[in-house]
């Protein structure tokens, strides 16, 4: 029962084959409800496969877990989850706010709630005065900060960010990581996947992946003490190593 209790994330020898490939390999994940965690690794290591399980977008071959209480097989509790992944999955041919207005309908928010909450994550990212542009219009990162106010738009219990600040400029970066924080305060959990170390500083705790399975876990500063190191980056490689 903690599993389901305790933890917004609960796996148990999560295991994911592509091919003769293992991208997800026996790994135990537990992130408790209300914190910010941070999946750490390299290209390659596991951490999208992962995301992907977990919002059920994929199949395991092996393994179980739950999220907030119930299995992510099900479907339910897709309307708590929060999901942004590393490619914007955006309409090109709609507006920015259109754009949003889709994703709040297809949560089943009332009109007068998407304009509420369009008005207030537009101004979060920063695009108020792109408001009514086509989204084939905006640059890259724009489009990024977009697709992460489509992902909070119905307020999920859950948030699963892979890679969110991705071709944000330092000043927006660190107005997201202030917005993390207050939708931590008011319970949100997040599970962030980056390849950034320095951004695994502002997470509660953090999680070393390599070849599909955690190395070791707990926070910055645990992290850095235990490697006896100054940086994530120079742990990360003295547990890739062995320590």
């Amino acid at each position: 029962m903690d599993g389901e209790d305790e933890f917004a994330v609960f796996t148990s020898n999560l295991i994911k084959k592509l091919g003769n490939f293992i991208a997800v390999n026996n790994l135990n994940l537990k992130v408790k409800r209300g914190e910010i965690y941070g999946l750490l690794g390299p290209n390659g290591a596991g951490k999208t496969t992962t995301i992907k399980l977990l919002c059920n977008l994929t199949k395991p071959n092996g393994g179980k877990g739950h999220l907030l209480g119930k299995k992510f097989s099900d479907n339910t509790i897709a309307s708590n989850i929060g999901y942004m992944p590393q490619e914007t999955a955006l309409y090109d041919g709609l507006t920015v706010y259109q754009n949003i207005l889709f994703f709040g309908e297809v949560y089943g928010l009332s009109s007068k709630k998407i304009r509420n909450r369009s008005d207030e994550l537009l101004k979060f990212i920063n695009l108020e005065k792109w408001r009514d542009e086509l989204v084939e219009n905006l640059s890259g990162g724009m489009k990024h900060r977009l697709s992460l106010a489509c992902t909070l738009i119905h307020e999920p219990k859950l948030l699963f960010l892979d890679e969110p600040t991705v071709g944000v400029d330092p000043e927006l970066k660190m107005s997201f990581w202030n917005y993390f924080y207050k939708l931590k305060s008011m319970n949100t959990t997040i599970l962030i996947t980056t390849h950034y170390m320095e951004e695994a500083h502002h997470c509660d705790r953090v999680g070393f992946m390599k070849d599909g399975g955690l190395i070791t876990e707990g926070s910055p500063t645990e992290l850095l003490h235990q490697t006896n190191t100054d940086s994530l980056e120079d742990a990360f490689i003295k547990f890739s190593l062995g320590r």
